[in-house]
This record gives C-alpha cells, structure tokens and sequence, in this order.
C-alpha cells in the first residue's frame, strides 16, 4: 500500500508520509489516545500517576499514525510516548521514554 491509499485525519494531513510533524499543542483527541495506553504504561512501569496531562504531541504516517506524545507526569517529570492507532483505529503504546523533563524536545524514537 502506498501512503496515498490511507484515509489521513485531520492532523495527519500535515505532512508528507513518513516524516514526522512539528510538535504542537496536544488537543483533547490526543489527550484521549494518551489515557488509552495510560494502564499498559503504569504496567510496564510499575507505577501509577495522578497527574497524567498530554501537553505536545507530533505525528507520523506509517499504516496508520504513530502519535509521539509529551505528557506530564508531575512534579516537573514528563513521559515521551509513541502511541500507535492502526487503520482498523485501534491503539497501542508501542514505547516510552521516562525520565524526561519540560525542556526535552519531543523527537523521533
């Protein structure tokens, strides 16, 4: 299948396939896809957060979208996710970065 065959949303439409958005303001859709994969991460981390707010996100066209999510996590700690949503829409935390802080850039991984 060639990108050109996929039905693109709204913030998929940005950019060419397979390249990567600049980040920008997470909407509530994000902040969505971000509390789906929220017990998977805790899960992996053994951890559970209270504060759990999506501020920036990029996204990339692959068979699907992979959405790179910078979220807040508290007390000045932050979470980079890679969510994936397939065409089918359904969602995966493919993988995280922890350990990051406000002034990490939101980057490919």
């Amino acid at each position: 299948l060639s990108c050109a065959n996929f039905f693109f949303d709204e913030q998929a439409m940005s950019h060419r396939c397979g390249g990567t958005t600049a980040p920008r303001e997470a909407t509530p859709e994000v902040q969505q896809l971000a509390d789906q994969v929220k017990a998977d991460l805790e899960s992996r981390l053994k951890k559970t957060f209270h504060n759990y707010v999506a501020e920036t996100y990029a996204t990339q066209v692959v068979a699907g979208i992979n959405y790179f999510i910078k979220v807040s996590v508290g007390h000045h700690d932050y979470i980079h996710l890679r969510v994936f949503k397939g065409l089918d829409q359904s969602v995966s935390l493919h993988s995280y970065q922890d350990g990051k802080s406000a002034m990490d850039p939101l980057d490919y991984f």
